[in-house]
């Protein structure tokens, strides 16, 4: 599948969106004493925030994203399961469609057995990449044991990789629904990332939104280790925090100076119906890197390419 761009018919494969299930939904209503005591909860729910709330089946959801990837002309999306403990909504997501739907899964390394429970996501259910929020579950990157341990089984494991959001992090399903967000930005420094990239160069970490806000120790992660990717996802509205005025195509021509396009993976970060998948942020993608003069071919590994070979289990690694 490829889809008519300035650059070409090109594969798309999106390297950031979420997979809001209906559990999903429900942990974040169980933690509201509001919502969890409506009548109807889900109903509530729907009201707050616009949406249209995900069936009970998960591989009906996945059906649901395969029919608006295909309309779209989206080859396939990095998935991700966005609270802890839904690794079985993405996995059978990915079972139904695995061409179309890459899973990720929310791991909250400080829970117990952490390393128990990366393999049992990377083994049993066949989850390509495990996404890390240390702001959220308030932990560090560079001290944490289940962080290494993760780590350590992603690198042993081709075709893996280990997301980790760093940066502004705020969550807009929480606030539709009016639930408190108790962040500690004091753990979203990429460059806390360093010593586990360093100890283990064949693990792939990705870092979304250009390092939200943090994009000067984004870039110097990149710069020191090969096996860092940056995901270009969202709106980057993150920009209006640099010192001096910067616009989507200079964020793009500076990653490229010290990431190079093979290490740049476009993302949406799309992840609500009925808005589904978001063409505007493709858009503007698209017409930052014709600005900015990338060639064909550089187009083609940041729209897809880098995606594909990344999470490669082949030659390609």
């Amino acid at each position: 599948m490829k889809k008519t761009t300035p650059f070409g018919d090109l594969e798309i494969f999106d390297a950031h969106t979420h997979f809001f299930s209906r559990k999903f939904i429900e942990t974040l209503i169980g933690q509201s004493s509001h919502l969890s005591g409506e009548a109807d909860p889900i109903g509530r729910a729907r009201e707050m925030t616009g949406w249209t709330m995900p069936p009970a089946d998960p591989a009906e959801l996945a059906g649901i994203w395969k029919d608006e990837l295909e309309k779209h002309n989206v080859s396939a999306a990095m998935m991700m399961a966005s609270v802890p403990g839904d690794d079985t909504s993405i996995a059978t997501a990915v079972s139904a469609f695995p061409d179309r739907i890459i899973g990720g899964y929310m791991f909250d390394p400080t829970r117990p057995d952490a390393e128990a429970r990366a393999m049992r996501a990377f083994d049993e259910l066949k989850l390509r990449v495990i996404c890390l929020f240390p702001a959220m579950h308030q932990y560090s990157m560079a001290e944490n044991e289940g962080v290494r341990a993760v780590v350590a089984l992603a690198g042993e494991r081709p075709g893996t990789a280990v997301f980790v959001h760093c940066g502004a992090l705020s969550v807009g399903a929480r606030k539709k629904l009016g639930l408190p967000s108790h962040f500690d930005l004091r753990r979203s420094n990429p460059l806390d990332i360093y010593k586990p990239a360093a100890e283990f160069p064949k693990a792939r970490f990705i870092v979304p939104h250009f390092g939200a806000g943090m994009f000067r120790e984004a870039l110097m992660l990149a710069d020191l280790c090969p096996n860092v990717s940056l995901d270009t996802s969202s709106t980057n509205s993150w920009m209006k925090y640099e010192a001096a005025p910067i616009d989507l195509p200079a964020v793009f021509k500076r990653a490229l100076a010290v990431a190079g396009h093979e290490r740049l993976l476009f993302g949406t970060d799309s992840s609500f119906f009925p808005r589904g998948w978001n063409a505007q942020v493709f858009d503007a993608q698209v017409r930052a890197l014709v600005e900015i003069g990338v060639s064909n071919e550089q187009a083609a590994m940041i729209l897809g390419g880098n995606l594909r070979r990344l999470l490669s289990k082949g030659k390609e690694q």
